[in-house]
């Protein structure tokens, strides 16, 4: 089954400023909940480019420790980006990042779609455990943007 997560947000910043933050590999640190031991292994020495390989490791719940790489298959600078999974936790991962410049502000969407692992146990699973953490991972995104941008008024 193929699930899909979309998700939108105002900040009140330009679209250069956002996008600058966003395509920083190394912010994925600021904006991931601490209790999930995100850590950057390689692939964030520059800003996000196609064909861009990240790698890192999460503790999604307690005592699980994964690697996940990533790649960044498509960029549009000031638009969009696209990351997918490589290897990782997921059977499949594709995520958009879309970026629209407003007024006073900058509209930001993301469009996940994903399956998960293990056939009927991994779906029997998703909406006890992976569906909440995922939830709990972009609440606290959009809490953080809040904190680190303001509220768009």
């Amino acid at each position: 089954m193929l699930y899909s997560i979309h998700s939108s947000q105002k900040l009140p910043v330009s679209l250069e400023d956002a996008w600058n933050f966003f395509s920083d590999p190394k912010n994925l640190n600021t904006i991931t909940p601490d209790n999930m031991n995100f850590k950057t292994l390689s692939g964030d020495e520059k800003n996000m480019f196609q064909g861009q390989i990240i790698h890192y490791k999460i503790t999604p719940f307690p005592f699980i420790t994964i690697e996940w790489i990533t790649e960044i298959t498509h960029v549009e600078p000031l638009s969009f980006f696209v990351d997918e999974q490589r290897f990782g936790p997921y059977k499949f991962w594709h995520h958009k990042h879309f970026f629209i410049g407003i007024e006073n502000g900058v509209l930001m969407e993301d469009i996940v779609h994903y399956k998960v692992p293990f056939g009927i146990l991994g779906r029997l699973f998703h909406p006890i455990l992976v569906k909440p953490k995922l939830d709990e991972i972009f609440a606290f995104r959009r809490q953080k943007l809040i904190e680190l941008f303001g509220h768009y008024e």
